[in-house]
């Protein structure tokens, strides 16, 4: 009876060591992608739009060219202000979105201020690329 509440206790903390390993792994991948998209942002921020087209991931370049990019961003960017505040709201990852390839990927949103828009939701998609490097595939603003 000893032996197996003995090997029921090892078989709990190997369990419990286990999920805070996933747990840190999760929160480090978090963590990477979240640095990655508030850099970005801090581009698109500072008005830097062809900047944050070249710091984005190949998908978003392949998808969109330079010139659109900055076309697309000015017309949405300036009329909000300068930012006020921003929050992010939820964090989920993927490895399958609708549209693009399998990957490793994490939709974060971001409740957002602006000087002329009292609430705004940003919806930024992170990819990790084949240099294991977080960047911009997909930024939403509404």
């Amino acid at each position: 009876m000893r032996l197996v509440r003995g090997s029921a206790l090892l078989l709990a903390i190997l369990l419990l060591t286990q999920l805070a390993a996933l747990a840190q792994v999760k929160d480090s991948r978090l963590e990477a992608a979240q640095r990655a998209d508030e850099a970005w942002l801090a581009l698109v921020d500072g008005a830097k739009y062809a900047e944050s087209w070249k710091a984005a991931s190949a998908p978003f370049q392949a998808a969109v060219s330079q010139q659109k990019w900055v076309e697309a961003i000015t017309a949405v960017r300036p009329p909000l202000g300068k930012l006020v505040s921003r929050r992010l709201v939820s964090a989920t990852y993927s490895t399958a979105l609708p549209g693009v390839p399998d990957g490793e990927y994490e939709v974060l949103i971001y409740d957002t201020v602006f000087e002329h828009k009292q609430l705004a939701h940003e919806t930024i998609i992170a990819v990790l690329e084949k240099d294991a490097v977080w960047r911009v595939a997909g930024y939403y603003i509404k």
